[in-house]
C-alpha cells in the first residue's frame, strides 16, 4: 500500500515530467506532415490518415489481438532476458573468472545477427511463439547481461568495505549499498532490451509467423497499403512507449528516488 501511495503522490511530478517527450513527438507528427505533402499520399500518408486507418483497425478489431500476440511473445523473450541476463551478469560483475568465461560467449551472441538465430529458431520451433520468443531472447540477453557485468564490476570498493566496518545488516548492504549502484546500469540496458525486443518480434513474425503484428505488416505489404503499414507500425511503437512511460520509467524512479529526478 505504502509504494502505491508513494507512486500516486508522484504521478502529477512524473506528468508533468513528460513534456519533452510530448513536444519531441509533436516535432515528428510535424515532420511526417511536411514529408506527406511533399511526396504525396500515395507513398507516405499523412498522420490523420494513419490515424484514421488505426482507429478503423481497432473499431472493427482486428487491432486488439494481433498487439496482444506481438506483446505477450515480446514480452516473453523479454522477461526471460532479463531475469537471465541480470542474473549472470551480476555473477559475472563479481567473480573475474566467470566474467573471463562469459566474454567470448557474449561476444558471439552480440555479433551473430538476429536474422540468423531467426532462421535457426525457425528450424528448431517451426511457425509457434517458440520462434519469436526464442529470437527475442537471444537477441536482448547480451545487453541485459553487458549492462548487469558493468553495474557488479564497477561497484565503489570503499562503500562496501565502510558496510563492512559498520557490520550492516545483509538485507541492508544488498538494498541500500548494492542495489542502487547496479539499478543505475541495469535500466538502461533493460530499456536498450525493450526497444531490441519490440523489433525482432515483428521481424520473427514477419518472417516465421501467420498472427502478430508482423504477420499483419506482411499483408499489408502484398496489398501495397501504405496506410495500414503505418497504422500497425503506430500500433507497435505506442504499445513500447506505454510500457517504457507506464511501467519501467516509474518502477526505476520509485527505486532511484535517492536520485535527483530532471
Amino acid at each position: 500500500m505504502s509504494l502505491l501511495r508513494n507512486a500516486l503522490r508522484a504521478l502529477p511530478a512524473y506528468l508533468w515530467s513528460g513534456w519533452g517527450a510530448v513536444a519531441s513527438l509533436l516535432l515528428m507528427l510535424a515532420g511526417w506532415e511536411w514529408a506527406s505533402l511533399l511526396y504525396g499520399e500515395l507513398i507516405l500518408p499523412d498522420p490523420r490518415a494513419t490515424a484514421q486507418t488505426l482507429a478503423r483497425l481497432l473499431s472493427n478489431g482486428d487491432a486488439l489481438p494481433e498487439l496482444a500476440t506481438t506483446a505477450r511473445r515480446a514480452l516473453a523473450g523479454l522477461g526471460a532476458a532479463l531475469v537471465l541476463g541480470s542474473t549472470f551478469g551480476i555473477a559475472a560483475g563479481i567473480s573475474m573468472t566467470a566474467s573471463m568465461m562469459s566474454r567470448p560467449i557474449m561476444t558471439v551472441l552480440i555479433g551473430t545477427p538476429p536474422i540468423a538465430w531467426l532462421v535457426l529458431a525457425m528450424l528448431w520451433f517451426g511457425a509457434g511463439d517458440g520462434t519469436p520468443v526464442f529470437t527475442v531472447f537471444i537477441a536482448c540477453l547480451p545487453v541485459v547481461f553487458v549492462g548487469a557485468m558493468q553495474g557488479a564490476r564497477t561497484l565503489d570498493s570503499q562503500l562496501t568495505d565502510m558496510a563492512t566496518a559498520y557490520r550492516l545488516p545483509l538485507a541492508m548492504r544488498v538494498l541500500d549499498v548494492h542495489l542502487p549502484h547496479i539499478v543505475s546500469y541495469l535500466f538502461p540496458a533493460w530499456i536498450t532490451a525493450l526497444g531490441i525486443s519490440w523489433k525482432v518480434v515483428v521481424m520473427a513474425e514477419l518472417l516465421a509467423s501467420s498472427d502478430g503484428v508482423g504477420a499483419a505488416l506482411a499483408v499489408s505489404r502484398s496489398h501495397l497499403d501504405t496506410a495500414s503499414t503505418l497504422a500497425w507500425i503506430g500500433a507497435v511503437v505506442g504499445l513500447l512507449l506505454a510500457v517504457e512511460y507506464l511501467l519501467f520509467e516509474p518502477l526505476k524512479r520509485e527505486i532511484e528516488r535517492w536520485r535527483p529526478q530532471s
